[in-house]
């Protein structure tokens, strides 16, 4: 029976799995030569020290960050969520590499769009200081969940000889781990301003590759100058746009407006609908495409300065003959071509400027902020909902798709899903992720009863649902959401020496889940544990007078019970054929058994029910 431990997945390990499957000569004993990969390359190997690339102080130390296995986990919080048996909406409150490395099992390749508007670097912004060792343990402090109080989350002046290094060191490992919960056809967008963004650019070239870059869109977030401005007025933002795949992801065409489409009128009554005119000249000369043309009024036009028509004289009769030329009212002018609005494409691409006045400005988000606060504002600049819903509708999102925001900040993302969901009669999903940033003492949240960043984000979701459950009544979607909190893992790990065994220590050890944790704690570990979707329904059973879980249709049973014996044995292989799901694993307390007897036949008895997978906590 194999033993569960407190790790998350070794993406070091995982990778060199890959690699042994592409070139097994490379791996030896799990390592890699690395002298021979470099021969099964041949020529594509760069041995210069010369070559183009992005580098900074610190950057190795920010890969493997990204490659470390955590040892957190998430633990439920029903009391601070709303609808937590039904809900899909997750909202977690840690430290977002911690909680990324916790999510690369379950939600591998299931995002569909993450929005993130990072710490912009102005030297006033945190950022995050990780700790190689034992970022949990770091992450606590940082929060004051252990030794009375909590560290300053630093700010990072101008000033500091690693301004640059340490926002790249934030960002890098965060990126690298987002990528691999993208779907094949995921795409991500990246709220920056200046200071960052050149560095941003060419560390998401590198993270999502140069060739998946989409755009570098230019938000208008003010509407006015601002006078008190050194140099010029900061009006803008940028939003970097990578996409997983280019090949595999197109962006959905805007609605068209109104404005557009009163441009087009039928002023011939063309049963085929209204219509616009467009030039037939073009600038380029073919002699093929100059000829004369003879119009309703008599006269003999010709294409001037240059200038062809676009389409060939047999083309230009059988347009004319169909009614799609047009010489104005009076027959009288240079013919033009008519654009039926019926056959123009379904919506407008998108551009690469957005304008307050279509997807609002920073104002804006203040505002609904505040309407939901009772007139508080809280936020300085948090971003509008129209444009995190711009977003969402170019990234093309379907029925069902998760949303991701790892800097969930106000949650505007979450309210921009739930509202975009309503308006669609949508399904999609969000997961929110925040640092318990506290709230500084003197600020108009921390007054208001708002001890942190992930409090205030927690109530504008619900807030934000209850006003939408006001507006549209008759919406029966998902406006709930489930809390989980980020916490060292539940099992104990083994520390004991020969120095400082005794048997106080060894009975400590009878059990190793640690004191104060419950079995809803240990429930979710073992589903991160085990790659399972964190919202999925949990059915409780009583077998032989004992609680078993059942996950996913009994793709997961769990039993933590002490008193194990072979009647719950035999009752979790029953459950295999009433449920007959195609794969059932099967988790137990190590400690849980009677005695050595039924842990040693609870394997064959599974077995005998074709259930191979049988581990213990």
């Amino acid at each position: 029976m194999e033993k569960m431990d407190g790790k998350t997945i070794d993406i070091a390990a995982d990778n060199i799995s890959k690699l042994k499957a592409l070139f097994p000569e490379a791996v030896t004993e799990g390592k890699i030569d690395f002298d021979v990969l470099k021969e099964l390359l041949g020529e594509y190997v760069e041995d210069r020290d010369e070559r183009y690339s992005f580098t900074w102080n610190g950057k190795s130390k920010a890969r493997m960050l990204a490659q470390t296995p955590s040892t957190g986990t998430l633990r439920p919080c029903p009391e601070e969520s709303v609808n937590w048996e039904t809900t899909k909406n997750i909202f977690i409150e840690g430290d977002n590499l911690e909680v990324l490395k916790l999510l690369q099992k379950s939600y591998h390749k299931k995002v569909k769009v993450i929005c993130i508007d990072p710490p912009y670097n102005t030297g006033h912004d945190f950022v995050y200081k990780d700790d190689f060792k034992d970022n949990i343990k770091n992450y606590k402090l940082i929060t004051g969940q252990i030794d009375g109080e909590g560290r300053n989350i630093s700010n990072n002046p101008e000033t500091s000889g690693r301004y640059h290094t340490d926002w790249l060191d934030m960002m890098y490992p965060r990126l690298k781990l987002a990528r691999n919960l993208l779907k094949d056809d995921g795409v991500v967008f990246i709220n920056i301003d200046d200071t960052e963004a050149a560095n941003l650019r060419k560390i998401c070239d590198e993270i999502f590759g140069e060739e998946n870059f989409v755009a570098n869109v230019v938000w208008e977030k003010k509407y006015a100058p601002s006078n008190d401005a050194k140099w010029l007025s900061d009006n803008h933002d940028h939003i970097l746009i990578y996409s997983k795949n280019k090949e595999s992801w197109r962006p959905q065409p805007l609605p068209r407006s109104e404005d557009q489409n009163q441009r087009y009128t039928n002023r011939d009554n063309d049963p085929r609908g209204v219509w616009k005119s467009s030039d037939l000249t073009v600038k380029s000369y073919s002699a093929a495409y100059d000829y004369p043309i003879k119009i309703p009024s008599g006269r003999i036009v010709n294409p001037s300065n240059g200038r062809c028509w676009v389409v060939s004289k047999t083309k230009f009769e059988e347009l004319c003959k169909d009614g799609r030329i047009w010489f104005g009212e009076t027959g009288d002018n240079v013919p033009s071509i008519k654009r039926f609005l019926s056959e123009v494409k379904a919506g407008v691409v998108p551009l690469t400027i957005w304008k307050h006045s279509e997807v609002g400005h920073n104002q804006l988000g203040r505002q609904e902020v505040k309407k939901l606060f009772n007139n508080k504002g809280f936020f300085d600049g948090p971003k509008p909902v129209r444009l995190i819903n711009r977003a969402l509708h170019i990234a093309n999102t379907e029925s069902n798709d998760i949303i991701l925001d790892f800097f969930a900040g106000s949650a505007t993302t979450a309210h921009a899903v739930m509202q975009r969901n309503t308006e669609e009669n949508g399904k999609c999903k969000f997961i929110m992720v925040q640092l318990p940033e506290s709230c500084s003492h003197q600020s108009e949240a921390f007054k208001a009863g708002y001890k942190t960043i992930a409090d205030i984000g927690k109530e504008r979701i619900r807030r934000a649902a209850a006003k939408i459950k006001n507006e549209y009544p008759e919406f029966k979607g998902d406006l709930g959401f489930k809390v989980f909190k980020l916490d060292s893992t539940n099992i104990k790990p083994w520390e004991a020496d020969f120095e400082t065994l005794d048997e106080k220590l060894l009975e400590d050890y009878i059990t190793n889940i640690k004191p104060g944790r419950t079995e809803s704690d240990i429930l979710y570990e073992i589903l991160l544990k085990y790659g399972l979707d964190l919202t999925l329904p949990i059915k409780e059973h009583t077998i032989a007078g004992q609680k078993v879980f059942d996950i996913g249709m009994g793709a997961l049973i769990i039993c933590l019970s002490d008193t194990v014996d072979l009647d719950v044995v035999e009752g979790i292989a029953g459950l295999k054929q009433e449920l007959k799901p195609e794969i059932m694993r099967v988790v137990f307390k190590d400690s849980g058994f009677k005695d050595d007897v039924v842990k040693t036949n609870a394997v064959q008895i599974l077995k005998q029910a074709c259930i191979e997978d049988v581990r213990s906590l």
